[in-house]
C-alpha cells in the first residue's frame, strides 16, 4: 500500500465524514414524531434464542414458546427472542447497549385472557389455540418459576393483567414479578457463566468416566464357548451362551449374513487376527439386548445402504424426522438398536456405509475403535452415528468416509479424544444438546467439529483442527468454544450463534483466521490468539461486534501500536477486520493510514456511537502479548506437520 500523500489524506477525510453521514442513516432506528411503536410480525424479526427442538416441536404439538421482540436505537431490525428470559439477559448485558444503543420498545407474549393451560410435559396451550397477543414488557406481569417448560428447560410467562398472572401461579407454582425483577434473575455475567460451563465440563467428563468403567465388566466375563470348539458358527454360539458371558472367536476368518446378538453376551476376538464378514448385504452384527460386548474382531463386508445404497429419506415427512431415518437405519459394521450399556472396544471395522451405529441405546460405550470408511466422502458414511441416547466415544480413530461421529438428539454424549483424518466432517453434532467434545484431532476435512439446528449448552474444548477446510463452526447458543487450536484451516474459528462464549482458542495460519456472520452478534469471544493468519478476520453481516469483556481482549499478534503504560494491552482501540488497522504489522503503508487525523477522529466517534460503526470486529482491549504463549509456539513451529494437539 502506497504511502498517502497530503492531498490525499484531505481527500480521506472528506470520504469519511461522507461516510459518517450515511452510516448515521442507515443505522439509526428513529420513530417518527409522535409515532408509538407496535409489536411487528415475529417471523419478519431477526430471531435469536430457543432451540431446533422447541421450535419444531411447538410447531409440530401445538404448544406455545413464549417470546419477546425489542426495537434498538441503533439496530435497523426488530430483534425476536425465542424466550423471555433471553430477551431479559441479553438486555441485562451493558454490551448490548453498546453495540446495538438504547431499547426503544420491548413487547412479550401476552398470555392473558388466551386461559393458558399445561400439558402433561408442562407445555404451555392457549385455550381453544387462540393467539397470543403481545404487551409491552413494562406493563406485563410475569410468572416466573412454574411448571411452565419446553423441551429445553422451563420458561417464564407474561400476563397484562396482574389476576391472571396471579391465577396462572396458583395453579401452577411459581411467583409473579415485575420486568425488572425478571432482568435480576436472567442477568448471567460472562464469568459466572464461564464458571458455570467448566463445572457442566467437568460433570461431563465424571459421566463418561462413570459409563467407561460401568462398561468395563462386560470385557471380563468368563468364556463360555469358544467357536469351532464348542459351537460350529458364530451364530450357533451366540445362541448356546448362557448370558453375562462371552463368546470367543479364536484367529481366523468367520462369514455371517447378518449376525444378531439378542442376548446380553460379549462378543470378543482375539484382535485383527480374528475377522467376522459379512455378505455385503447389510449390517454385520445387531445387537438388540442391553449389556452387549463386542471387543477385538476386525469387521468387513458391510453392507452399502446408508451410503452408496438406497436412499431411505421421507419427503412425506419432516426434515429432522427424514434425515433421522436415512442415517439411522443404514448399514453398519455394528449396530447397537435399543442395547442400553452395551460397549465396542478394540474392534476395526472396513466400510463404505457406517463403522458403528447407536440407536436408542443409553450409556453405550465406543472405545479405542478403528473406522476405516470409504476414499471420499461422496462414497461413505459416517464413522459412528449416535441417535436417540446418551453415548461415550473415546480414544477412537476415523478415516476417510463422510463424518467422523454424527449425532442426533444425542443429547447430553461425550466425544473425546478421538483422530479423524479426511472425510467430510470430524465431529458433526445435528439436534444435539449438552454434549462434551474434547481433545479431538481432525486432519485434513471438509470441517473439524461443526454444530448445526439451533442445540443448547455444549462445551467444545480442546479440539486441534488442521489442514481443513474450515476448524471449528458452531450454531445454537448457551455454549463453549474454548482451547481449541485452529491451524492451517482455510477458515479458522467461526463466531456465531447466539451468547456463545469463544474464549483461548488459538489460531494460526489460516487464510481466514475467524469469521463473524450472525446477523445479531451476542457471542463473547475474549482471550482467544488470533497469529499469522493471512487475515485476521472476516465479518459480512450485521452490526460491529465487541468482543471485548470486563477490559479483556484478545491478542492480534504484534502490532506496531502503543503500550505506554506497559499493562499488556494496546492503548488504543484495534479493528481487526478493518481495512486498515486489518492490515497493520504487515503493510507500512496502513500504519501510516491508522496514524492519520481523519482516521483517529473517525475510531474516536465510532468508540462511543454505536451507530456509527460498520459491520466489523471492535477489540477496545487488545492485548501485546499471547494468553497461551506455549500454544501459540507449538502451533507456529508445527503448523504443517500433522502434530498432536497442542
Amino acid at each position: 500500500m502506497a504511502l498517502l500523500s497530503p492531498g490525499g489524506t484531505r481527500w480521506l477525510a472528506v470520504v469519511l465524514v461522507g461516510v459518517l453521514a450515511v452510516l448515521s442513516l442507515s443505522f439509526v432506528l428513529t420513530p417518527a414524531s409522535g409515532e408509538r411503536l407496535q409489536p411487528a410480525a415475529f417471523d419478519d424479526t431477526v430471531t435469536v434464542g430457543g432451540t431446533g427442538i422447541d421450535i419444531r416441536r411447538s410447531e409440530e404439538e401445538g404448544f406455545v414458546v413464549p417470546k419477546a421482540q425489542v426495537y434498538f436505537s441503533n439496530y435497523r431490525y426488530v430483534v425476536g427472542y425465542y424466550g423471555v428470559s433471553a430477551a431479559a439477559s441479553e438486555l441485562s448485558d451493558s454490551s448490548t447497549t453498546r453495540q446495538f444503543g438504547t431499547p426503544l420498545a420491548v413487547f412479550v407474549s401476552d398470555f392473558s385472557r388466551v386461559e393458558p393451560s399445561l400439558t402433561a410435559e408442562g407445555f404451555v396451550v392457549p385455550e381453544q389455540n387462540r393467539a397470543v397477543g403481545w404487551v409491552t414488557a413494562e406493563d406485563a406481569h410475569f410468572v416466573v418459576g412454574s411448571e411452565a417448560r419446553v423441551p429445553s428447560g422451563p420458561v417464564v410467562l407474561g400476563f397484562s393483567d396482574r389476576e391472571d398472572a396471579d391465577r396462572f401461579a396458583a395453579a401452577h407454582g411459581g411467583r409473579v414479578v415485575d420486568w425488572e425483577g425478571v432482568q435480576r434473575t436472567a442477568a448471567d455475567p460472562l464469568d459466572e457463566r464461564l464458571e458455570a460451563f467448566r463445572n457442566d465440563e467437568a460433570a461431563r467428563d465424571r459421566f463418561a468416566n462413570r459409563t467407561v468403567a460401568a462398561a468395563e465388566p462386560l470385557f471380563d466375563r468368563p468364556r463360555s464357548v469358544v467357536v469351532g470348539d464348542d459351537a460350529p458358527t458364530v451364530a450357533a454360539a451366540v445362541a448356546d451362551a448362557p448370558p453375562d458371558t462371552t463368546v470367543y472367536l479364536p484367529p481366523g476368518t468367520y462369514r455371517t449374513d447378518g449376525l444378531v446378538v439378542n442376548r446380553s453376551i460379549t462378543l470378543a476376538g482375539a484382535g485383527e487376527e480374528t475377522v467376522l464378514r459379512g455378505d455385503g448385504n447389510g449390517s454385520v452384527v445387531h445387537a438388540k439386548a442391553d449389556r452387549v460386548g463386542v471387543a477385538n474382531l476386525r469387521i468387513d463386508g458391510v453392507g452399502t445402504v446408508g451410503s452408496r445404497g438406497p436412499d431411505r429419506r421421507d419427503v412425506t415427512t419432516d426434515w429432522d424426522t427424514s434425515v433421522q431415518l436415512a442415517y439411522g437405519y443404514g448399514d453398519a459394521g455394528i449396530v447397537l438398536d435399543g442395547s442400553n450399556g452395551s460397549a465396542v472396544s478394540g474392534a476395526r471395522i472396513e466400510t463404505n456405509a457406517s463403522g458403528i451405529l447407536v440407536r436408542g441405546s443409553d450409556r453405550t460405550v465406543v472405545e479405542g475403535v478403528t473406522v476405516d470408511g470409504a476414499p471420499t466422502p461422496e462414497e461413505g458414511f459416517m464413522g459412528a452415528i449416535l441417535i436417540d441416547g446418551r453415548s461415550v466415544v473415546e480414544n477412537s480413530t476415523f478415516r476417510g468416509g463422510r463424518d467422523g461421529v454424527y449425532t442426533h438428539r444425542a443429547d447430553g454424549s461425550v466425544v473425546r479424544r478421538n483422530r479423524m483424518v479426511g472425510g467430510r466432517y470430524g465431529v458433526h453434532e445435528m439436534y444435539t444438546s449438552n454434549t462434551l467434545v474434547a481433545d479431538n484431532t481432525v486432519r485434513d476435512a471438509q470441517s473439524g467439529v461443526i454444530v448445526m439446528t439451533r442445540p443448547v449448552g455444549n462445551i467444545v474444548v480442546g479440539n486441534d483442527v488442521r489442514d481443513s477446510t474450515y476448524g471449528v463452526v458452531p450454531a445454537g447458543g448457551e455454549s463453549l468454544y474454548a482451547d481449541n487450536v485452529v491451524v492451517n484451516n482455510g477458515y479458522g474459528l467461526q463466531v456465531a450463534g447466539d451468547r456463545n462464549a469463544f474464549v483461548g482458542n488459538v489460531v494460526v495460519g489460516n487464510r481466514v483466521g475467524v469469521r463473524g456472520n450472525e446477523i445479531l452478534p451476542t457471542n463473547w469471544a475474549i482471550r482467544n490468539d488470533v497469529v499469522d493468519n493471512d487475515r485476521r478476520v472476516e465479518v459480512t453481516l450485521g452490526p460491529t461486534r465487541t468482543w471485548t469483556h470486563g477490559g479483556v481482549g484478545n491478542h492480534w499478534g504484534e502490532l506496531p501500536l502503543t503500550d505506554a503504560d506497559s499493562d499488556g494491552v494496546y492503548d488504543r482501540t484495534y479493528r481487526p477486520s478493518g481495512a486498515v488497522d486489518g492490515r497493520l504489522g504487515e503493510t507500512p503503508g496502513a500504519t501510516t493510514l491508522a496514524r492519520s487525523p481523519a482516521a483517529t477522529t473517525l475510531r474516536g466517534v465510532q468508540d462511543v456511537v454505536s451507530g456509527l460503526r460498520q459491520s466489523g470486529v471492535v477489540d477496545s482491549a487488545p492485548r501485546t502479548s499471547p494468553f497461551r504463549p506455549a500454544a501459540v509456539e507449538r502451533a507456529r513451529a508445527n503448523a504443517t506437520d500433522g502434530g498432536e494437539t497442542a
